[in-house]
């Protein structure tokens, strides 16, 4: 790429840029996974022929380690979100007349396929930062229910780490069940742990589509933009033409 008359921008750092594709690696991962526990597709032939038994309990444990990582990651994202040196998004999402007239900006330069482009595409817009908080709501979601998914399973009170264990994910968790059964809007008497299992895997699908928009909108940014947005994921910068800035 002739960079002259562009100005390289720093948009991602390398903790970031690794957090990134940990989480695609683990994203996958707990997809084929998850649709596996839900509903067995596939089965492993061992020696002469034989089924592997164990084929369920590697999925879950397969699912279960990509969700630590997630809880891991998350936990990261989060105290980034707020006190990064690099960029602070929460500063994004506030709804001040700057940033509510950004994120219409922007959304408008996509609508209109970048016939107006009236802010300044160099750094972190509102727009894709909201979309991002919206991932991560999501994700935090997944891992709640997920957790109490699991915690049902352990349902003596006992693991193998002591009675702790279960107790905790249990006072962490426990609130997704009459929240799930309101959005699945049952009318069973109490709560169901089906109603949990069944938002996560809506929740599942919801993320699936957010993944998608998210890959169509990064090469549509590269493509209408000509700044090599999908490069930051890689290199963790683009390049800017310095005469087309717009600010607001």
């Amino acid at each position: 790429m002739d960079t002259k008359g562009y100005k390289k921008v720093e948009r991602m750092t390398g903790a970031m840029r690794i957090i990134h594709w940990v989480n695609v690696i683990s994203m996958i991962v707990a997809v084929i996974t998850g649709l596996y526990i839900a509903a067995p597709y596939y089965q492993t032939l061992i020696a002469e022929g034989a089924v592997d038994k164990y084929v369920m309990a590697w999925n879950r444990w397969g699912h279960f380690i990509v969700a630590i990582i997630f809880d891991v990651t998350s936990i990261i994202v989060a105290y980034l979100f707020f006190f990064s040196r690099f960029e602070q998004p929460w500063k994004k999402i506030l709804p001040t007349p700057t940033n509510i007239k950004e994120f219409f900006e922007v959304l408008l330069n996509l609508i209109t396929l970048n016939r107006r482009k009236n802010f300044d595409s160099s750094h972190a817009d509102s727009f894709n930062t909201v979309y991002f908080t919206i991932f991560h709501l999501l994700l935090a979601w997944m891992l709640f229910t997920g957790l109490q998914l699991y915690v049902h399973g352990l349902a003596s009170g006992e693991s193998s780490i002591g009675t702790w264990w279960p107790w905790m994910l249990h006072a962490v968790t426990d609130w997704t069940l009459p929240v799930s059964s309101s959005l699945v809007g049952s009318t069973a008497t109490g709560t169901n742990i089906m109603d949990v299992r069944i938002v996560h895997h809506y929740t599942m699908w919801f993320i699936i589509t957010w993944v998608a928009f998210h890959i169509y909108y990064q090469v549509w940014r590269t493509i209408f933009w000509k700044e090599g947005d999908i490069a930051i994921v890689v290199g963790g910068s683009k390049f800017v033409k310095e005469d087309s800035k717009k600010k607001l």
